[in-house]
C-alpha cells in the first residue's frame, strides 16, 4: 500500500504516453508523470518515488524529493499567504500548506519558520503545523548521559538554545556551552548532558564526562604530533582560540592539559605545551589520570620556573 508522504518503492502495473501507473494497493492505481521518468520503464519494474497530492487533489507520484517528510521537522520559507494559509517551498512543483489553523503565531511572506508535517487524514493532504509543542515530549524518556543525539536548533532563550532531540523531545544547549554560531533551523550533532527531576533535557554539542577528556586528549596528542610536539596554546590563550583549534571550552582544555601534565604525557612551557618525547599516538591508553590528577586547576603555575 502506498503511503502518502513518504519515500518508498512501488511497482508500475501499467505504462501510458504521458507516464506509468503505479501500484498503491488501497490506494488503487497513482501516476507517475512521464517528466518524471528518466530511464526506460516496464511493467513489474519498481522506482523508488514520493507520493502526494497534485493540485487537484489527486495522488501523484515523483521521482524528486522535498525537504522533509511526513513526521519530520523542517525549516521552511513562507512563499506566499491566502484566505486558506501560508504556502511554504518544500522543494516540490506544488507548496505545501500551512493552515492558520495550524500557525503558532501569525507568519510572514518570506521567512522561514519551524515546522513539523503530517498528514490530513481526512483530504490525505501533506500539510504542516508551526504548533511543535504538541509534538513533543510526548514519548518516556530512554536517553542515557552522554548518549550522541540529532539536534534541530530551534530558538535562541536568555538561556542558550533550544533544541529538538531525535525529532521527539525537547532539549537545552546552555549559553556558556556554545563556542561556535548556531542558527535556527540548523542541524548537528549534540550529546545529553543531564536529565533533570523535571525530566528537562540539558544538552551540551560535545562529548561528557570521562568520554569528552578522552576524546579531547586524543585531539590534544595528535594535534602535537602533527605540530613537531608543541601547541602554542597556554591558560592564557582566549577561549575563541581553543575553541577554533579543538571545538571544546577553555576549562575542558585546562582540565585534559592537567591530566596529560600530570601523567607525564606533556611538559608545560610559558607559551605552551610539548609533548613528551616518546610517546605514542594513543598515551592515554597506557595510563590512566586518578581523581587527584584531575583536579588539578592550573598546571602552568608549577610550571613557570620550570623551562
Amino acid at each position: 500500500m502506498a503511503i502518502v508522504g513518504q519515500l518508498q518503492t512501488l511497482t508500475v502495473v501499467k505504462l501510458v504516453s504521458f507516464g506509468a501507473f503505479l501500484d498503491g494497493g488501497e490506494q488503487g492505481e497513482i501516476l507517475i508523470p512521464q517528466r518524471y521518468i528518466e530511464n526506460d520503464l516496464n511493467v513489474d519494474d519498481e522506482i523508488e518515488v514520493f507520493v502526494y497530492t497534485d493540485s487537484e487533489d489527486r495522488l501523484i507520484a515523483t521521482t524528486e524529493r522535498p525537504y522533509a517528510y511526513v513526521g519530520d521537522f523542517a525549516y521552511l520559507k513562507v512563499v506566499e499567504s491566502s484566505k486558506f494559509g501560508s504556502f511554504l517551498d518544500w522543494g516540490l512543483p506544488k507548496d505545501l500548506l500551512l493552515p492558520y489553523s495550524e500557525q503558532h503565531h501569525k507568519v510572514t511572506d518570506g521567512q522561514s519558520y519551524i515546522v513539523r508535517l503530517y498528514l490530513d487524514e481526512s483530504s490525505q493532504r501533506v500539510a504542516a503545523s508551526s504548533r511543535i509543542d504538541r509534538f513533543l515530549d510526548i514519548e518516556p524518556i530512554e536517553y542515557e548521559v552522554g548518549e550522541q543525539v540529532d539536534l534541530m536548533i530551534a530558538e535562541q532563550t536568555d538561556m542558550g538554545y533550544k533544541a529538538i532531540i531525535n525529532g521527539k523531545h525537547w532539549g537545552l544547549i546552555f549559553e556558556n556551552e556554545i563556542f561556535t554560531q548556531l542558527y535556527k533551523g540548523s542541524r548537528c550533532q549534540g550529546y545529553v548532558k543531564r536529565i533533570r527531576p523535571d525530566n528537562k533535557i540539558d544538552l551540551s554539542l560535545n562529548k561528557v564526562g570521562k568520554a569528552k577528556l578522552d576524546d579531547l586528549e586524543s585531539k590534544i596528542i595528535q594535534k602535537l604530533i602533527a605540530n613537531d610536539g608543541f601547541i602554542a596554546m597556554t591558560d592564557k590563550s582566549p577561549p575563541k582560540a581553543i575553541y577554533a583549534l579543538f571545538g571544546v571550552s577553555k576549562k575542558a582544555y585546562k582540565k585534559t592539559v592537567g591530566i596529560l601534565y600530570k601523567s607525564q604525557k606533556i611538559t608545560l612551557e610559558d607559551n605552551g605545551i610539548r609533548l613528551v618525547t616518546g610517546q605514542t599516538v594513543n598515551p592515554w591508553q597506557e595510563q590512566a589520570a586518578t581523581p587527584s590528577e584531575k583536579q588539578t586547576p592550573n598546571p602552568w603555575q608549577k610550571s613557570k620556573h620550570n623551562k
